[in-house]
């Protein structure tokens, strides 16, 4: 699976500092961390970017690209921002991210043909995120034949099916799985991505960990062909290139309703199948599900 660093985030006190004294050492720091680690794109979140988004745009890709030789997903919701950042590109970019929303459609997706990219599209719209897998396919296919007439092939788009947190809606988790199953078959040639540690927003930070590993290899079976992901994490990445094994076959027994006898096993494989059941909707979410 593709692995997108996520580190480059403008929600990190460090991240937001730096952006905002254009202090490039902490950033390129993180840059060079996640490529040593194995990502192979490198997420740059400047989120709103309302001040000075052309100059901060164009400032925060050279600053990374001076240190790692990866391709940048760039991730703003300031188009001006976003442009600044994609002409300046050294390898072909991913613009990430594109919706459904009418201003996405107006402002973002231009761009993507404009400097040929690749696209990340979410199946976000202006009623916001679709609640279930029938109303999320609906609104990809929509947000997707848009995007075809404007000239971006299926093989260019990777497509978001938002993840939420499982601490404030399980049925959502499992809902993610099942669009991730499918998408191949509703659109030949797309890619699919997701941002993985929303998985546990809100959960404590020891917590969160072992929930977005877990989801990570859930998704994998069901197909999932990137993440945006804390790739500093190094059982994460271990999980991703084929390690871990014994872990891996517990979490599809969970997924294939195989019997397991968890108080029989280790403890840190007893905790894997735990989280398995909680974000397959089997148990019930609580920040105390591993001591259960």
């Amino acid at each position: 699976m593709i692995l997108i660093g996520e580190n480059i985030h403008i929600i990190s006190k460090v991240v937001s500092e730096a952006v905002r004294n254009r202090d490039a050492a902490p950033l390129q720091l993180l840059a060079r961390e996640q490529s040593l680690a194995g990502a192979d794109y490198l997420d740059l979140n400047l989120g709103p970017a309302r001040k000075d988004p052309e100059e901060v745009g164009a400032w925060l890709v050279n600053t990374v690209q001076e240190v790692a030789d990866l391709p940048i997903s760039l991730d703003t919701m300031n188009p001006l921002a976003m442009e600044a950042g994609l002409k300046i590109c050294k390898k072909r970019p991913l613009l990430n991210s594109a919706s459904g929303k009418s201003e996405s459609k107006s402002n973002m997706m231009p761009l993507a043909v404009k400097y040929r990219t690749q696209v990340i599209i979410s199946v976000i719209t202006d009623q916001g995120c679709p609640p279930d897998v029938d109303s999320r396919v609906e609104s990809i296919m929509d947000t997707v034949a848009y995007a075809n007439e404007l000239g971006i092939s299926n093989e260019d788009i990777w497509v978001d099916p938002i993840i939420l947190p499982v601490s404030a809606d399980q049925k959502q988790v499992r809902e993610a799985l099942e669009f991730i199953k499918i998408l191949p078959d509703l659109l030949p040639g797309v890619k699919s991505v997701v941002g993985l540690s929303n998985v546990s927003n809100g959960t404590p930070p020891h917590l969160r960990g072992i929930l977005n590993r877990t989801y990570m290899a859930m998704l994998e079976k069901n197909g999932l062909y990137s993440a945006i992901a804390d790739v500093l994490d190094p059982e994460l990445v271990e999980l991703n290139h084929g390690g871990q094994e014994a872990i891996r076959k517990l979490i599809y027994k969970v997924m294939d309703g195989e019997p397991i006898d968890a108080a029989g096993l280790p403890e840190r494989e007893r905790n894997y199948v735990k989280t398995a059941r909680v974000l397959m909707g089997e148990a019930l979410y609580s920040h105390a599900w591993l001591e259960s």
